[in-house]
């Protein structure tokens, strides 16, 4: 009875799925179609199991990979077979399934993992059939969930290396150009609803590929498309993003839950996999924003088309939000850039980036929204549509409290260089810290000088509340000074301040092309007298740097002698002001009062010309920011194997398949 009952309870062995029986003979090497002709046809039938594969390439040795060579093979020429029958899914499954894994056993897409998926030697004909066949199912009006397999199948093969560059099986797939078939998904409406992001993204990663070290077919194709419906296209998947993040962070505003992650983000700064994850969940569509503004000229006019097509009805819930690309990404910028980076101390205007010096990859998300607006900037036709005043939107922009401003009710419809300037402003305003940004604040201080360039060159007279920007750049000069003795030390702020006076320098020599009205040029000046000992602060810094050798003493010298035309107008109008008081017996002139001694003596006011201020260096990717990109797009890589692994496997069948392993 014993002897019973130990039977009788004894744990049953768990019966195994025959496509797990099948995976174990086949990381034995041993070739079941032999025996059973029907074999691949039964094969196709299983559904894959992605668990397993990777588990049993992970304990298998490189040596006993090599015999999966034959496997894949055999499937490959098989798979010729199959692109008219129901099975695509199963065969795009199965193929999914065993290259991820090998790619996760490999570590990284070298000559090896090209020798067991395809044979090195026959790698470019087996590459050029499998693209064919992608071609022509993603071509065909075959099922919306087998072309997705097909683009995340793709997807995971270029992202086999975390650096794109080094994925030397991308090699082979520049030979056979998938150009024109991804963007006819993003030319048709339903097309890009269901596939428009991963289209964009595997786009953005192929330009990417050797991009300054050889000839690119997709960063030439890319350069030169023309085609209104697809570049329009690709705009929209960028905006539905973009989108998407702010109408979340808007409804979480409105309507605070404690679970959400918008509330307890600065509870979770310290634990960087989840919010990082988050904040930079967009950094693909971003670069690949970055790159059709910057290589395709065409691109440009899609950044004012408005929205026809929202992905979900709830797109009608937000009233203020925009309705074209630019919009909506200076609403995402601003909510990134201002909100969330200051989101976790507003009153000490110290941002999750700097706080942790393992946020690195939030900082590379601003700066990476910097580069596009500096390239949106130095576009003619993006500024001519920015300050069109037949073209207004409402943006909705919360203003962060601050000790020493009120807040100030929302704006109404405006042109999006408004927008712009008040995205810059704010900026400036909210990230001074001891840790100073200073690469990020010398890029917003070039856009502001680019869009004023144009305003110049163009005579455009915008309707705008200068003085707040004029304050703003007072106030960073103030927070330089008062904390030179710690700045000076890690970073050269002369050079940040050197910038931060030619924009005065800009508006002194040329405001009267460009200002709205006299008032505003009148204004400028009683600004530049009011708050004369930050000017002659800054001028007693540089002058003694410039006066020691050392490390900061060139530009120290530039930024004593930008300094040449402030210093005259305060040294002219300040005898003025002081004698007009003396005679008027008055300690606290009215500032109209102060404005009109600055109007009486304009005419005896002597300044130098000064070159080159409406002047600046266009953009160039390559050297400066190679590197960057670089690590943006390994960061991209990253992020879309992740998704690639989330969107792909059912957490309960993982539960089970992982049970039936142990």
């Amino acid at each position: 009875m014993a002897s019973r009952k130990r039977s009788g309870s004894g744990s049953k062995r768990q019966l195994k799925e025959k496509i797990v029986q099948i995976y174990e003979s086949f990381f034995k090497g041993e070739d079941l179609a032999r025996l059973n002709p029907n074999f691949w046809d039964e094969l196709f039938l299983l559904k894959p199991k992605h668990f397993m594969t990777e588990h049993m390439c992970c304990t298998t040795s490189a040596q006993q990979l090599c015999t999966l060579y034959r496997l894949l093979l055999i499937i490959q020429n098989y798979s010729c077979f199959l692109f008219s029958n129901f099975t695509n899914v199963i065969f795009f499954q199965t193929l999914c399934a065993l290259i991820s894994a090998i790619y996760k056993t490999s570590g990284q897409c070298g000559f090896d993992v090209i020798d067991i998926l395809m044979g090195f030697d026959t790698a470019e004909q087996r590459m050029r059939l499998l693209l064919c066949h992608c071609n022509t199912i993603l071509n065909g009006d075959g099922a919306p969930n087998l072309k997705s397999l097909c683009l995340k199948l793709l997807l995971l093969m270029v992202t086999g290396n975390d650096n794109v560059s080094q994925n030397t099986l991308l090699e082979f797939v520049m030979l056979f150009s998938i150009f024109e078939t991804l963007i006819q998904l993003l030319s048709d409406s339903r097309s890009r609803q269901d596939h428009g992001h991963d289209v964009v993204l595997l786009l953005t990663l192929l330009v990417n590929y050797r991009k300054h070290e050889a000839a690119n077919p997709y960063i030439v194709k890319l350069s030169i498309l023309d085609d209104e419906l697809a570049l329009n296209g690709y705009g929209q998947v960028i905006s539905w993003s973009l989108s998407d993040f702010c109408r979340a962070f808007i409804q979480d505003q409105k309507e605070p839950q404690s679970g959400s992650w918008f509330s307890s983000l600065s509870n979770i700064v310290g634990n960087i996999n989840c919010p990082l994850f988050l904040l930079r969940a967009n950094n693909g569509v971003l670069v690949a924003l970055y790159e059709a503004v910057h290589l395709n000229r065409n691109f440009v006019s899609t950044l004012a088309q408005t929205q026809t097509e929202p992905p979900t009805p709830s797109d009608s819930e937000t009233t203020s939000e925009p309705s074209n690309l630019l919009g909506t990404f200076f609403q995402y910028w601003y909510v990134y850039v201002v909100k969330i980076l200051t989101f976790a101390n507003p009153h000490s205007f110290i941002s999750i980036v700097m706080q942790d010096t393992k946020c690195e990859a939030s900082f590379n998300t601003v700066k990476l929204c910097f580069l596009v607006l500096t390239c949106v900037a130095e576009d003619h036709y993006a500024n001519s549509v920015m300050h069109d005043v037949n073209l207004v939107f409402k943006i909705q922009l919360h203003r962060l409290p601050m000790r020493h401003r009120t807040i100030i009710p929302d704006k109404p419809s405006q042109t999006l260089a408004n927008t712009l300037l008040d995205l810059l402003v704010e900026f400036v305003m909210s990230h001074m810290m001891k840790k100073l940004p200073l690469e990020l604040y010398l890029l917003c201080i070039g856009v502001m000088h680019r869009i004023l360039c144009y305003q110049k060159r163009c005579r455009v007279r915008l309707t705008y509340q200068w003085k707040e920007l004029w304050t703003s750049l007072i106030s960073l000069l103030k927070f330089i000074i008062a904390n030179e003795g710690h700045l000076a030390k890690k970073m050269n702020i002369f050079h940040l301040a050197h910038q931060v006076v030619n924009i005065f320098n800009l508006f002194i020599t040329y405001g009267d092309t460009f200002l709205y009205s006299p008032a505003n040029y009148d204004e400028l000046y009683y600004e530049l007298i009011r708050m004369h000992q930050v000017f002659d602060n800054v001028y007693s810094m540089a002058f003694r740097y410039s006066a020691i050798e050392g490390e900061f003493k060139e530009t120290a010298l530039k930024l004593t002698n930008s300094l040449v035309n402030v210093r005259a107008i305060i040294n002219h109008f300040s005898p003025k002001i002081d004698s007009w008081l003396a005679g008027q017996a008055l300690s606290t002139p009215s500032e109209d009062q102060i404005l009109e001694v600055v109007r009486k003596n304009y005419d005896s006011l002597t300044l130098k010309l000064q070159d080159s201020l409406d002047q600046y260096e266009r953009y160039t990717e390559n050297p400066r920011h190679s590197a960057f990109f670089t690590a943006m797009v390994r960061s991209v890589v990253n992020d879309t194997k992740l998704n690639i692994d989330f969107a792909s496997l059912d957490l309960q069948s993982i539960l089970q398949e992982f049970s039936t392993i142990t």
